[in-house]
């Protein structure tokens, strides 16, 4: 029975199986459900009353944030498609499997539908026997983690990053962020509650080191490559049966940018136990064991590509994905949560804390994880 629990703006069970229906292999739409947790585009999960493809994901992509998804959809077909032919012609070790979602045509053979109110919607094929987790479990599932980051950059690690359009420009490029922050600072009046406070002595005691990794691509220190750009805990797939990572999924940020970006946020989000939406702030710390480990899986793939240069910035970048993703919570709470789905108005300033503290945290262990990362150089 079709789920009819779905009342926020233009989720109707009209529309939806409208949408679906202009994707499914075969069958009927038997159900569909929101799924997921994600914080930009809308997903559902659809069933059919098929034998040969039981589910799909359904996605309306939040064109505010990706005002080009034509482009999103031309990248996520171009580096599918080079992972299989990676895959092929190298396959991987015995008792290990990666799987690569499928980019699901329109009954008009476009990658997409854009129905009659404007909405951008696309399909893609569902990952049976997998499952992924908002926080690491145990130290064995921090290594596959690190793996399956290893493993998606390796794969890519041939593909020039001239044929990825970059969708999302300046994402990940902190001193952008701040200065849309310093924008946001001069147009609104700020509360004075002591949240409010931290948040703003906290951005402005980093400020100036925030544009480290920046600052090495620009002196060629480190090069662009094609990044995940979101490869966070829970976009990691993990076999039901074997616990074995075996995918990542959340595709819309591949472009080119650096690798750092992306180790930054998987160890940002690996690490810190509590997760992203604790109201205990003031508990968050950064986890040096399972940082250790998520590094090990990570390493295993990606010592073929990493250069001298990249293992030297390997510790600002899990200080500064942290940071910056805290300024951008922080900027949006200020702005009035314009950009991040929030649950309450106060919602994208407690997210902010949180990395702010993980911040912290990690700059308290910094002799730790920098002893971490040489004893694997």
């Amino acid at each position: 029975m079709l789920n009819k629990d779905l009342n926020t703006r233009d989720k109707t069970l009209d529309n939806l199986v409208a949408a679906a229906d202009q994707f499914k292999p075969q069958g009927t739409v038997i159900d569909i459900h929101e799924y997921g947790n994600g914080n930009i585009n809308d997903t559902f999960l659809a069933t059919l009353d098929s034998k040969v493809e039981k589910h799909f994901i359904l996605q309306r992509l939040n064109t505010q944030v990706f005002r080009q998804p034509e482009l999103v959809m031309l990248n996520m077909r171009t580096f599918t498609e080079h992972v299989r032919q990676r895959l092929q012609s190298a396959p991987l070790s015995p008792g290990r499997r990666w799987e690569v979602v499928r980019v699901m045509l329109a009954q008009d053979g476009q990658d997409h539908w854009i129905d009659p109110n404007g909405s951008f919607w696309r399909a893609i094929s569902f990952i049976d026997g997998a499952q992924s987790f908002d926080t690491i479990k145990d130290i064995e599932h921090a290594r596959e983690v690190g793996y399956a980051l290893g493993m998606f950059q390796n794969l890519l690690s041939d593909l020039p990053t001239e044929r990825l359009a970059d969708t999302l420009e300046g994402f990940h490029i902190t001193p952008r962020y701040l200065l849309h922050y310093d924008e946001v600072l001069a147009k609104k009046r700020t509360s004075k509650s002591p949240e409010v406070a931290y948040g703003l002595q906290f951005v402005s005691e980093r400020r100036d080191w925030a544009h480290v990794l920046e600052n090495a691509r620009a002196k060629g220190r480190l090069r662009l490559r094609p990044i995940h750009g979101d490869p966070k805990v829970n976009n990691v797939m993990i076999d039901t049966g074997t616990g074995q990572a075996i995918s990542i999924v959340d595709l819309d940020t591949v472009k080119p940018g650096l690798v750092h970006y992306d180790i930054g946020d998987c160890l940002r989000s690996g690490c810190n136990l509590l997760g992203e939406d604790i109201e205990q702030w003031e508990m968050v710390r950064f986890d040096p064991e399972l940082c250790q480990a998520i590094l090990q899986g990570y390493l295993s793939l990606a010592k073929d590509f990493l250069t001298e240069n990249d293992y030297d910035y390997l510790y600002d970048a899990i200080r500064l994905i942290a940071f910056e993703l805290g300024l951008r919570f922080f900027t949006d709470y200020l702005e009035g949560n314009v950009y991040f789905k929030a649950n309450h108005q106060e919602h994208n300033l407690a997210r902010a804390l949180i990395q702010f503290k993980l911040t912290e945290s990690i700059e308290s262990q910094e002799t730790t994880i920098r002893v971490i990362i040489q004893d694997m150089r």
